[in-house]
């Protein structure tokens, strides 16, 4: 999650400058955001997902990125940097840098205390309004828990909340499969159950109005 604004830039700007840095910084309407570091246990939960979805998709036409994988919501401006994004079929990026995505299919955050109510709130709020986006899921990274918002047809959210290590993310957008067992490998969990349980809810969420920062 974004901090404190640093400096008032322009896009090009900031691609500019970002592309030299040596940390990472999120920018919405000429404010540029720098990222906290992350855990133990969220750098692992992200890695974990990766290799999982890698290896579903390796000869499928789907490509994971994890960490670095900049993505840019084109209807707020926001720049940003999630978990994990996979994007299906031909991918589509900013410029012949290729290094700012513009059409991800899937976007997965790893929640912190510092993270967890952006990540649910403003973050998804610009999220929703990627065309491309069909799924989106929030991955805790202190207990067995994962949140899976799925675009329906009608252009509602259908969320799936997964709970325990024994249960199973099934994504709609890449058909593939998530155990929580193999997201929460060699993670810590101070409250660890094995018991499986699954609720789903059809969610109406506000429009994805823009917000004025980040952070």
């Amino acid at each position: 999650m974004a901090t404190q604004p640093a400096s008032w830039l322009t896009p090009q700007e900031y691609l500019t400058r970002e592309r030299r840095a040596m940390t990472k910084s999120e920018y919405l309407n000429g404010e540029v955001f720098a990222m906290a570091g992350a855990s133990k246990e969220h750098n692992l939960i992200t890695v974990n997902i990766a290799a999982s979805l890698h290896g579903q998709l390796r000869r499928r036409p789907c490509t994971v990125y994890a960490n670095d994988m900049r993505v840019k919501v084109r209807p707020s401006g926001l720049y940003t940097y999630p978990d994990v994004v996979v994007v299906c079929g031909q991918a589509e990026f900013e410029d012949e840098q290729v290094d700012t995505l513009l059409n991800p299919t899937l976007l997965i955050e790893v929640l912190s205390d510092s993270t967890e109510a952006y990540d649910r709130g403003r973050k998804f709020d610009h999220y929703r309004a990627l065309a491309s986006l069909q799924e989106y899921l929030l991955v805790t990274s202190q207990a067995a828990a994962v949140d899976q918002f799925v675009r329906q047809p009608d252009g509602r959210w259908l969320l799936t909340a997964y709970r325990g290590s024994g249960a199973v993310v099934n994504s709609a957008a890449i058909d593939c499969r998530l155990p929580l067992a193999e997201i929460y490998d060699k993670v810590d969990l101070p409250d660890a159950d094995d018991r499986a349980t699954i609720l789903t809810v059809l969610k109406e969420p506000e429009p994805a109005y823009m917000l004025p920062r980040p952070g």
